[in-house]
């Protein structure tokens, strides 16, 4: 990893901000402390935002931040990204983009190429554990989301409250037996998320069948409603709305209703949602807010405003469409 504005700053015994003047502004910035700044940095090996990216100029008010996501066709991080740029356009920050594919030697080299190049990175639903991350990131300020360390700020969606609501009204609907297609094992949430639901379920007294985990797309749905079906559960959770929505096409094909003999829940309401036919169950996750939070947290350590890391945990809650029902005598 190449020395950062930050190791310069550092040296010199100033703050980030000077350090970030001395080569986008620097007749802002007093001789004497310009001329050390720039012979530290030469020093050091530190090649300035403006000499790295044609036209990319790093300040306190001018950072450029990566976000890193495992998808950008998924809705889910679209609008991750979306909130992420807006948050920069108005606090004068420039975004990149980053498209790991779900590969997690992908997101590797992404990060490590990222490092040096940019002065805050976002990694949201890190296929990579998170140590590895931080230490992948050095001293870039970093920024984890859906994914849990003490040595980094991070912002998860909490699908605790989501998912109790979830229960407890399959509950008042008469469902007994429920089932829970898994996403990838490489995956924060899946893993909360199973632990939540294993935890709800028992303490419901309700049988769950837990099954293996499918590609966390609409395809990988359909390949599970098989699975679903021959569980006997009358109602299903599934990792997210695309594998929900493959679901209910994939026990359609099998001949099953939804709602009628099968009750069907998403997570993360995508806008897909509100318009599938039968229209989809779903827990809410704050996608966009936390896309928002992270480029706020990113352009403050841009500045120099580094606190100790915390960790940033976002409400989830149930949101219930046509999908759902009352238990009911399933057709042979």
């Amino acid at each position: 990893m190449g020395p950062t504005l930050t190791d310069v700053a550092k040296r010199a015994n100033v703050a980030l901000s000077t350090a970030s003047r001395a080569f986008s502004d620097p007749g802002r910035v007093g001789p004497d402390t310009l001329r050390k700044i720039r012979m530290i940095a030469q020093e050091v090996g530190y090649e300035p935002v403006s000499t790295r990216a044609s036209g990319a100029v790093a300040s306190s008010d001018h950072a450029t931040i990566a976000v890193v996501v495992p998808d950008i066709a998924n809705p889910v991080f679209a609008a991750f990204v979306k909130a992420a740029q807006g948050q920069g356009w108005h606090s004068r920050h420039t975004v990149v983009l980053a498209d790991s594919d779900f590969d997690p030697d992908r997101e590797r080299a992404a990060i490590a190429h990222l490092v040096g190049r940019v002065d805050g990175i976002a990694v949201c639903s890190s296929r990579l554990a998170a140590d590895e991350v931080v230490e992948l990131a050095g001293r870039v300020p970093l920024v984890l989301v859906n994914r849990v360390t003490d040595a980094a700020d991070c912002i998860v969606a909490d699908a605790t409250e989501g998912l109790r609501q979830t229960v407890d009204y399959l509950t008042a609907l008469g469902h007994r037996r429920l089932a829970y297609v898994q996403g990838s094992a490489l995956s924060w949430s899946n893993r909360h998320r199973v632990a939540v639901v294993a935890e709800l379920a028992a303490s419901h007294d309700l049988e769950l069948e837990m099954l293996d985990w499918q590609t966390e797309t609409v395809d990988g749905g359909a390949a599970a409603a098989a699975r679903v079906v021959a569980s006997g559960a009358t109602a299903v959770i599934a990792h997210n709305d695309l594998v929900a929505l493959g679901v209910i096409g994939g026990a359609r094909a099998l001949g099953i209703r939804v709602p009628e003999d099968l009750s069907v829940v998403g997570i993360d309401d995508i806008p897909f949602a509100a318009v599938a036919r039968p229209a989809l169950t779903s827990i809410s996750t704050p996608n966009a807010r936390a896309g928002a939070l992270s480029l706020e947290l990113l352009g403050r350590a841009a500045s120099g405003d580094r606190p100790a890391p915390r960790t940033l945990r976002l409400p989830t809650h149930l949101v219930v469409r046509a999908s759902t029902g009352p238990v009911r005598a399933r057709r042979t």
